[in-house]
């Protein structure tokens, strides 16, 4: 049978381990995403370190050891998150107005909740609650000097999209924004907004707390920390 051509993306600490963002492979017919993790991991050991805290993706979806590789699929080997520059990524000079018809978004603009509050008002919501998470000066008592996000951009929106309709599923709300800023981020600027509405305000609030911790869990943005001393590191 003939050879296949996979590319792999790397993202956070994988690519400062394996030295670039992204590489292609010509593999066996039959190899599987764990297989292929056992050769770059035996290429590059320090990997191994990461081994049973992955999430898989094949083609931009969610996927698990045992699935087969096909001829051209992109895979990604997702390191552990941490709620979190890709070329698919609006850049600062995109039009405020562009957050008001899309309600998730990765941008490296600073982030507004206006537009995304009047998005998600209707008619019939009583309540609508905004969460903010914003850059700290310190964590574990070390002084932070600025952040860097960085996100698999093309995987991250529909992950969001997925996390919104569980939402829906739990609770009865209505619409639902959420926008992650990636690059530097300075001490004080917004990292990420979750705005939902509903008629009622409990679950408004069970939702908008649902979704950060589900984005804290699954979604692909990661996070480095320059430390004031001049160190860096990502971090779960």
């Amino acid at each position: 049978m003939p050879m296949i051509r996979v590319h792999i993306r790397f993202f956070a600490g994988h690519r400062d381990i394996v030295g670039q963002p992204e590489m292609t492979l010509v593999l066996e017919p039959g190899t599987t995403v764990g297989m292929l993790w056992e050769r770059l991991s035996s290429e590059h050991p320090r990997l191994r370190g990461y081994t049973g805290r992955l999430l898989y993706a094949v083609n931009q979806q969610f996927s698990d050891l045992a699935t087969e590789l096909r001829d051209g699929d992109e895979v990604a080997y997702i390191p552990p998150v941490s709620g979190g520059t890709d070329a698919n990524i609006p850049d600062s000079s995109a039009p405020a107005s562009y957050v008001d018809i899309a309600p998730f978004v990765i941008t490296t603009a600073p982030l507004d909740p206006m537009p995304l509050i009047r998005y998600v008002q209707t008619a019939g919501d009583g309540a609508i609650v905004t969460f903010a998470g914003v850059v700290r000066d310190h964590f574990a008592g070390r002084a932070t000097a600025y952040l860097i996000y960085e996100a698999y951009a093309e995987m991250v929106v529909p992950v969001l999209q997925q996390l919104a309709d569980e939402a829906r599923s739990r609770w009865p709300i209505g619409r639902i924004a959420v926008h992650h800023r990636v690059g530097r981020l300075e001490i004080g600027e917004t990292a990420v907004l979750v705005v939902v509405a509903a008629p009622h305000r409990q679950a408004a609030f069970a939702a908008s707390e649902y979704i950060m911790d589900r984005i804290k869990e699954v979604a692909p943005i990661w996070k480095r920390e320059h430390w004031a001393d001049g160190q860096h590191e990502w971090r779960e």
